[in-house]
């Protein structure tokens, strides 16, 4: 988080990264008010990733993939809506890029499987779902 506010106050862009914000972030990184965030969602990741390069994972309620193709993961509840999750999308996408993926085809499926991950771990519940119950979770999804 603290990335992307530097980014937003200190512009540059690059197309060799992945940014992960919240509709709160991508406000700052777009320069616009939360609420015109919200009603297009689709509309701000693209200005984000025209500003500043790379792919936009836009997280939120049907997370936003913005590359040079542009995905909408199904995966995911409001539980997620937690400290910490944000780290653990980022680790995923982190480690499909470290395997090789480009970074459209990592962000879109590190998107997808933290999303199922959360799913399966809010299956007892959404309520006080925490980012150390995904990390557990990912291992059933990936291997499932």
């Amino acid at each position: 988080a603290d990335g992307l506010n530097l980014l937003a106050a200190t512009p540059c862009r690059r197309e060799d990264w992945v940014l992960t914000p919240h509709p709160g972030e991508a406000a700052r990184l777009h320069l616009g008010d939360r609420a015109a965030e919200q009603a297009d969602r689709l509309a701000a990741a693209r200005e984000i990733r025209r500003r500043y390069g790379g792919v936009v994972v836009l997280k939120g309620a049907g997370t936003l993939i913005v590359g040079e193709r542009t995905w909408l993961s199904a995966t995911g509840n409001p539980g997620m809506a937690s400290g910490g999750m944000g780290d653990v999308l980022t680790g995923v996408i982190a480690a499909f890029l470290a395997q090789g993926l480009a970074p459209g085809e990592a962000a879109a499926a590190g998107a997808c499987l933290h999303g199922a991950a959360g799913d399966r771990a809010a299956r007892d519940g959404e309520r006080g779902l925490l980012a150390s119950d995904l990390v557990e979770a990912l291992r059933g999804v990936v291997n499932g």
